[in-house]
């Protein structure tokens, strides 16, 4: 499985992306899909994750509200549209697939086993 993220740059605060992520290779309804952050500094972040097959995502709290996640199975591609931006928010940003993960797992980074390359979010005050 191959992960490609793309749509980050530079915005400000209050502004809006939009950041895909096209999956190429086997993949099956059950597997998980997520974006994570990590700023400069930081540990890796999870934000948001969902299975391919559908139901309710589930956010990380400081991003409620605010973003909101979309998959398109036809084009094996996932969307996070991410509103009123912040500039905590400022963070490159990774898209991630997993199997097998239960719901307890989403936020850990270490049970998914495949991870885009990035895409830069900057948000200016």
């Amino acid at each position: 499985v191959q992960l490609q993220a793309s749509g980050g740059g530079l915005v400000q605060a209050g502004g809006y992306l939009r950041l895909s992520c096209a999956t190429s290779g086997r993949t099956s309804s059950s597997d998980v899909m997520s974006w994570f952050r990590q700023a400069p500094g930081k540990e890796r972040e999870f934000v948001v994750g969902s299975r391919w097959s559908g139901g309710s995502a589930r956010f990380e709290d400081s991003v409620k509200g605010r973003f909101t996640f979309s998959r398109d199975n036809a084009k094996k591609t996932v969307y996070l549209q991410m509103n009123s931006l912040k500039s905590e928010d400022t963070a490159v940003y990774y898209c991630a697939a997993g199997s097998g993960l239960i719901a307890s797992s989403l936020p850990d980074p270490g049970e998914y086993s495949y991870w885009g390359q990035g895409t830069q979010v900057t948000v200016s005050s």
